[in-house]
């Protein structure tokens, strides 16, 4: 009786080692390679935003698409801090070349897409702020298979994320 329970384990033991952990990293990587994709994507999208001064339509699609390649879906973040300059009087403590201050204010990926949808162009000044961030909203292979051995799972979990950002260094034209 012993001989048979230690043969039956040790045939569950060896079709892990066999299929389960192979299928695991497989998947891992497949997630690393998506995250990699991803990532430049994200950077491609905002940098092009940056230099040229505004978002468009077919870029914005462009992101779309190349990311849901992965075969994954995203939520994607977008926001302008819009550069609101307040002229106001000067001040004693201040230099003389100083004059009130910058303040922004945030637009946010509902507003700017509602733009896209409009007009085809969402259009930024030198000085403002451009920010997107991506993160996959499914469970991945490997999510499943950590969380069947890990039981870490949870909703909010996610493993492909990228994010990017900077100042916008041209005038989109009006």
């Amino acid at each position: 009786m012993s001989d048979t329970l230690i043969t039956v384990i040790a045939i569950l033991l060896a079709a892990v080692l066999m299929f389960i952990f192979p299928l695991l990293s497989v998947s891992e990587r497949s997630d690393d390679i998506s995250q990699l994709s991803v990532q430049t994507a994200t950077m491609e999208f905002v940098n092009n935003a940056r230099t040229v001064g505004k978002i468009t339509m077919d870029s914005y699609t462009e992101l779309v698409s190349t990311i849901n390649a992965t075969g994954n879906s995203f939520d994607i973040e977008m926001e302008v801090k819009v550069l609101d300059e307040n002229i106001g009087k000067k001040s004693a403590w201040t230099q003389g070349t100083v004059i009130g201050e910058n303040i922004y204010y945030s637009v946010y990926t509902s507003q700017i897409v509602e733009v896209l949808k409009e007009k085809g162009t969402y259009t930024m000044k030198e000085g403002d702020m451009f920010s997107a961030s991506v993160k996959n909203t499914n469970k991945t292979l490997s999510q499943t298979i950590r969380g069947v051995f890990y039981s870490i799972s949870g909703n909010d979990a996610y493993t492909i994320f990228a994010q990017h950002s900077g100042v916008v260094t041209a005038n989109g034209s009006y």
